[in-house]
């Protein structure tokens, strides 16, 4: 790991980015179908459940505004594009199936002024509003939990810099279905695309 570290390094990767005056809480697609032991996209024990519950609530008692995405499709996935017909498992969001696997898990809300955002592709920012709320609200800086890492997350992450708002993705807060592309994904957004800081880091900087 060191020789690769210092193969990226002596490339120019990896530059610093501290968060900025205005932060927000992303939270990626935690929902039912992810955490319920039995449902066919069940990811199996997650710790990042507990974490993104602690930074939600760090974040609300700090007065920091939490966004929460959901995937919803129409019948039979007409919004789906390829990627419904990819994924075999996303049937499971079409609205009206009779399935719950798409709510938002309940330990971490959403509360009565979090906003929600439905979403039909891997990016939080790809066919949503979410760009546009962030920057009329002012918001630079997004605090980054959910699944799946070398997913959504990390869609999302290249979306946010993209446009200009800073992704600190919380370690501890977001999760896969292996550690290979967890932790893979997780050095390769540290490089290009995010920062990557531990959850105590972002609990204590929230608190202050």
């Amino acid at each position: 790991m060191s020789d690769l570290n210092d193969d990226y390094e002596g490339a120019g990767f990896g530059q610093k980015l501290d968060w900025g005056l205005s932060p927000a809480v992303l939270v990626i697609d935690m929902v039912r179908a992810y955490f319920e032991p039995g449902a066919e996209l069940y990811m199996g024990s997650c710790e990042c459940l507990e974490s993104a519950a602690r930074v939600v609530d760090a974040a609300r008692r700090a007065g920091v505004p939490v966004i929460f995405t959901r995937v919803v499709y129409g019948p039979g996935g007409v919004d789906g594009g390829l990627f419904f017909k990819k994924v075999g498992a996303l049937r499971h969001f079409v609205e009206g199936s009779g399935s719950n696997l798409g709510e938002i898990m309940p330990v971490l809300g959403p509360a009565e002024n979090d906003l929600v955002i439905t979403k039909q592709y891997a990016s939080a920012f790809f066919g949503t509003t979410l760009a546009s709320t962030l920057a009329a609200a002012k918001i630079d800086t997004l605090l980054v939990c959910g699944v799946s890492t070398s997913g959504c997350v990390r869609a999302s992450a290249v979306d946010a810099i993209s446009y200009g708002f800073l992704p600190i993705v919380i370690r501890q807060a977001v999760g896969d279905r292996d550690p290979r592309p967890h932790e893979a994904n997780l050095f390769d957004m540290a490089a290009k695309y995010a920062e990557v800081w531990d959850e105590d880091a972002v609990l204590k900087r929230l608190a202050s």
